[in-house]
């Protein structure tokens, strides 16, 4: 197990470097670079630029560059912002607990919903609930997420008036209930499209134990048929699914990128948004390899929790 561990560690290392090495040489040759948004100030002479330009340490090559940003970064400075000169790290905190609440929220609705309805549609095969879950999954996988939350926004705020249309909380009012009120819209919106994925794969797990001869065995044993169900065929079905929430962090936060844009959601992907569009280069290597790490941290620890319950994994 140890091993296990430590070669995924290592695994995981070798990624985050090389994420940082594309990140960070596609963000710097992007025409125009950190310094296009000063040249559209008319008050802004070559001199400015050029002061700027040796300040921000841009004036070096690029691999001397990456290097110095690297070893700050593991020294804990990751920087700080073009915008305002505040660090990265407080920018990012400021908005990372909004985005875990989005996804918490979506990841909760999405495997609940997502694991019942796989069951149920391989527990009754071929029969209408069956047929609709099938329909229902490949509408929702096929139509953007973006266009699920103008729809919701249309419908279920400026129509029903039931969910606010955008923002976290009611300026004024910062109360879980206000808190929770927001949330309901984007976290359904965003779960839509994992509860399809997740209810796929959960029927198609659920379907493969049942025909194992380990349940035809407890059957034919007179063993109750929820008996079977719930510790036989749910406990086996739900390992792959482990893996499978890991794998899919990274669709959630591109998911939340979009969700949070839609709803004016003050999380991460909103942040990484306006960042692009300031070319605020510190800010956007930060999120980058704070999703990187977030997305590799979720596979690992899918990885430790299905060894750890599965003694073959764990033996080998």
């Amino acid at each position: 197990m140890a091993g296990f561990l430590l070669n995924r560690l290592w695994q995981s290392i070798i990624l985050l470097l090389i994420v940082s090495i594309i990140g960070f040489g596609v963000l710097n040759m992007i025409p125009g670079g950190p310094l296009s948004q000063f040249a559209l100030d008319a008050s802004m002479t070559q001199a400015d630029i050029d002061r700027l330009t040796r300040q921000l340490g841009l004036d070096q090559p690029l691999p001397l560059r990456y290097l110095d940003w690297a070893w700050q970064m593991l020294q804990g400075d990751w920087g700080r912002s073009y915008r305002d000169g505040t660090p990265v790290l407080q920018v990012i905190g400021r908005h990372l607990p909004a985005t875990l609440l989005l996804m918490g929220t979506s990841t909760a609705i999405s495997i609940a919903i997502g694991t019942w309805i796989g069951i149920r549609g391989a527990t009754h095969r071929y029969s209408g609930f069956d047929y609709v879950a099938t329909i229902g999954a490949m509408v929702a996988l096929s139509i953007p997420t973006f266009w699920f939350g103008l729809v919701g926004i249309y419908l279920f705020s400026l129509k029903l008036g039931w969910v606010p249309a955008g923002n976290m909380y009611t300026i004024g009012d910062q109360s879980w209930l206000n808190y929770l009120h927001h949330l309901v819209l984007p976290s359904l919106v965003l779960s839509l499209v994992h509860v399809a994925t997740w209810s796929r794969y959960m029927r198609s797990a659920t379907l493969d134990v049942i025909n194992q001869d380990f349940i035809k065995t407890a059957r034919a044993k007179g063993v109750p048929e929820r008996r079977v169900l719930m510790k036989h065929v749910v406990g086996n079905a739900l390992l792959p699914m482990i893996t499978l929430a890991g794998m899919q962090l990274p669709t959630i936060l591109g998911g939340a990128l979009v969700t949070e844009t839609v709803f004016t959601w003050p999380g991460m992907g909103r942040l990484f948004l306006d960042s692009l569009g300031y070319s605020d280069y510190p800010v956007i290597m930060g999120l980058l390899m704070l999703s990187a790490f977030l997305t590799l941290l979720g596979n690992l620890i899918a990885d430790i929790i299905v060894a750890t319950v599965d003694p073959r994994i764990r033996l080998s």
